[in-house]
């Protein structure tokens, strides 16, 4: 029986085209953030039309150096400075629109333009309110009297998803409907988080004046990003999405309680944009060539030595968003096995590899130990992940700078074994090392 007629008339029938459409581009953090994700953005997205941010806030800091020039992106997507992408705040953000104004401005004084003609909004994004942010200070404050903090930016993040979680929350696409029922809205959960809170004081008629001014500001900005990602795919055009935070801040398989509100690894890319996963192609983790993260939680490989502070004040490791000393280790090689097998990397970008330049000797965590048994997974409470004890490999070190280098033949032969060993432990192909701050400081790896 033939397959090409529609059984009624015998006329031929219509296929779907296919031939246009493209798969999505990921770059995720493999670590605990800060691993240099915007500058991988950055390069990437010099060859796409449209990058797409998928969760979490201005919790996030992204920097790009272009021209001896530091732009800092916390909400708005890396990609916002080239003039030819779009850029996408997608379902699965929250946004804090007094700091996203905030942020355009600083960068528009560093040479940010045409934003307006680029920047598109999720109508389904929710919003923080400057009260979300107040609750997250009292929380913290609550769980460090406790000697519980988890050392939350206090950007109001964890607030606001706990509102769309309870299903009171608000986002921008009720900003821009009946003004009425969204100044209910408001009232309504200001007056929830005041019983809750009672030190909690919120203007209201002060914030809805605001508000008021906001939705005009945005409104032409605004539009459902499922549908227009759709059609972009569907028609060929390349999309790139910049993961915030990183996979040991996912709320499900980071170090929690010390963790984000969102879910950073790639299931957040299909949530928090509506991208079905038959789209995603290349998943590209990123991987500072030693480990930090910011804030309280685990760390096994962490250094309480001369070589973690050469690493913090060699590296610069400090937080963009809170402006936090970042705690520094050794690479956790198993660590990274653990994010691999959830993020399904297909390439490997390592950054900073000059911080490592003038170090004798360098280790690589290859194995925990847990109550005196080796382990296969990685341990899912905090409790234990304290409690492992580390297994090193060390290799010698290069002691010559590789800030010049951009091509990998003329790295020194110990960095050439060092990346060489971490592609051939995670068995993920290394494509870009980075060597410096600045945009062109990338060595790419051809195939």
């Amino acid at each position: 029986m033939s397959g090409t007629t529609n059984g009624l008339n015998g006329s031929p029938r219509k296929r779907p085209r296919t031939d246009l459409e493209t798969k999505v581009t990921v770059v995720l953090g493999a670590q605990w953030g800060d691993e240099g994700k915007g500058k991988v953005v950055d390069m990437l997205a010099a060859d796409v039309d449209v990058v797409c941010r998928c969760q979490g806030g201005n919790n996030a800091g992204h920097t790009v150096v272009i021209g001896g020039v530091e732009y800092d992106f916390h909400l708005l997507p890396s990609g916002i400075i080239h003039p030819n992408s779009k850029s996408v705040i997608g379902n699965g953000v929250v946004v804090h629109l007094p700091g996203m104004f905030e942020e355009i401005a600083k960068n528009e004084k560093k040479g940010l333009k045409n934003w307006q003609d680029r920047l598109i909004i999720s109508d389904r994004a929710h919003l923080v309110f400057d009260f979300h942010q107040q609750v997250d200070g009292l929380q913290e404050q609550e769980n460090n009297q406790k000697g519980q903090g988890l050392g939350t930016t206090k950007k109001g993040i964890g607030p606001t998803y706990s509102s769309k979680a309870t299903r009171n929350g608000i986002r921008v696409g009720d900003l821009l409907g009946d003004f009425a029922q969204f100044s209910k809205r408001f009232q309504a959960l200001a007056n929830l988080h005041q019983r809750m809170f009672p030190s909690l004081t919120v203007d209201v008629d002060a914030e809805l004046r605001k508000y008021a001014e906001y939705a005009e500001k945005i409104r032409p900005l605004v539009r459902d990003t499922v549908s227009y990602l759709d059609k972009s795919i569907r028609t060929g055009n390349k999309v790139l999405v910049e993961g915030a935070n990183a996979a040991m801040l996912d709320i499900d398989f980071g170090t929690y309680p010390y963790v984000t509100s969102s879910n950073c690894s790639v299931g957040g890319v299909c949530t928090g944009l509506g991208i079905n996963p038959h789209r995603i192609g290349d998943v590209i983790g990123v991987v500072k060539a030693y480990t930090t993260r910011v804030g309280d939680g685990p760390f096994p490989t962490e250094l309480h030595d001369e070589i973690g502070d050469l690493m913090q004040s060699r590296g610069g490791e400090i937080g963009v968003t809170t402006k936090r000393k970042r705690r520094c280790g050794w690479l956790d090689i198993v660590l990274l096995q653990y994010t691999n097998m959830i993020n399904g990397y297909t390439a490997l970008c390592l950054t900073k590899l000059d911080i490592l330049d003038t170090l004798p000797e360098i280790k690589l965590a290859v194995g925990y130990t847990l109550r005196g048994k080796k382990i296969e997974y990685f341990p899912s409470t905090a409790s234990d992940l304290n409690s492992v004890e580390v297994e090193y490999l060390t290799m010698p070190g290069w002691k010559k700078s590789t800030e010049d280098v951009r091509e990998f033949g003329d790295l020194p032969p110990e960095a050439k074994n060092y990346v060489n060993k971490i592609e051939e432990l995670l068995n993920v192909p290394v494509k870009w090392i980075g060597v410096g701050k600045s945009r062109d400081s990338i060595i790419t790896i051809q195939d």
